[in-house]
């Protein structure tokens, strides 16, 4: 079938099958995936706004038991360089953030053997006592540790947590979702266990977003696969809001002695335009400008995304490994405006907080 034939099927609303995707990906020229991706952004989001958070990644701890070709953050245990954040240290972040204009808080850390659930239910309550601020925690493979180490339901852990005050999880910790590659490069939870935590999740009533880090040494077969175990659970759930691809950092990583070189910026908008296309029934697709810059984040208002993520006051994971991008709130409000949207601030769970105003000069 041509190219052109794919195409005017997606324009008319039909989701093909992984080898239609894979031959979009291998063969159409860029400017085609960009059409159909950007067409599509319009039809789901006609009113031609761009939102973004303001929010800063809180990691309470980088000690881990998974072992990850891919990070240069974690410290294993018993590592004189492993730490966990007092709930002081934690409330002063929190406070900083709020004088910032933050909507949110995204915490996220390492696979730790030693602290109780309890440590996290009263974080967890005590912040949204303090602060009543959005909570937007714990991605799956931290669930899944939860789950082994207490000996719990991934349902009686994601109970208490949003007992405690837990609003909305984060999709981090899918990278591939193809256990070929998992194996070779994590030792955290599998692609069936990832995707049972946002199934119970959604299940719960908490919304998640999704991710997909490329460039790990798999095949665009296997990111066609990624994004159609997406696709179907959406299906079945409706529970994602957003989906955030980006790129692999190899600075610092056992990955990177093997794989140095970082993805191209046409690569990364070619996927993120796939992105777009394939997971027609995920309403929000977010650029990641921390990885790519703010040049090509502009772009790729142009590919299918509608959001610009956070200005990320804080972020620890995936800096050390070469993502060294910055940007404020006045940055991504005049970025959205200079290509032709408005700007909204959200939450992580993408509720519009304001309406958009005027380019500041």
């Amino acid at each position: 079938m041509l190219i052109t034939e794919l195409a005017k099927r997606i324009e008319q609303g039909e989701h093909l099958t992984r080898r239609e995707y894979l031959r979009l990906a291998e063969e159409a020229p860029l400017d085609t995936i960009q059409q159909l991706a950007d067409a599509l952004r319009q039809r789901l989001h006609p009113d031609n706004i761009v939102t973004y958070v303001v929010d800063r990644n809180i990691n309470y701890s980088n000690v881990c038991t998974a072992v990850c070709t891919f990070c240069a953050f974690y410290r294993k245990p018993g590592s004189p360089e492993g730490y966990v954040l007092s709930f002081e240290e934690i409330y002063k972040k929190v406070e900083e953030t709020l004088d910032l204009g933050g909507s949110g808080i995204l915490m996220q850390g390492g696979l730790h053997p030693d602290l109780p659930l309890e440590w996290y239910e009263e974080l967890l309550s005590e912040l949204k006592r303090r602060y009543s601020i959005h909570l937007h925690c714990f991605s799956p493979p931290e669930i899944y540790a939860f789950t082994q180490l207490f000996r719990m339901s991934t349902e009686e852990v994601l109970r208490r947590l949003q007992k405690a005050g837990l609003d909305s999880i984060p999709g981090g910790g899918g990278e591939i979702l193809v256990d070929e590659i998992r194996k070779r490069n994590t030792t955290k939870c599998n692609t069936e266990q990832w995707l049972e935590v946002m199934e119970t999740a959604h299940r719960l009533g908490l919304p998640t977003t999704a991710t997909m880090m490329f460039g790990l040494g798999e095949t665009l077969e296997h990111r066609i696969e990624h994004l159609d175990r997406l696709y179907v659970l959406q299906q079945k759930t409706g529970g994602f809001v957003a989906f955030i691809p980006w790129t692999l950092q190899p600075d610092n990583t056992k990955i990177g002695r093997k794989i140095p070189d970082r993805r191209s910026a046409d690569e990364y908008l070619r996927w993120l335009g796939m992105a777009r296309i394939v997971l027609d029934n995920i309403p929000n697709i977010q650029v990641s400008w921390l990885t790519q810059g703010i040049e090509v984040g502009r772009q790729g208002l142009h590919y299918g995304a509608n959001d610009l993520g956070s200005i990320m006051i804080e972020e620890n994971v995936i800096s050390p490994a070469g993502a060294h991008h910055r940007a404020t709130e006045e940055l991504l409000r005049n970025s959205s405006l200079l290509e032709g949207f408005t700007p909204c601030k959200r939450k992580a769970n993408y509720v519009r907080l304001e309406e958009g105003v005027g380019l500041k000069t």
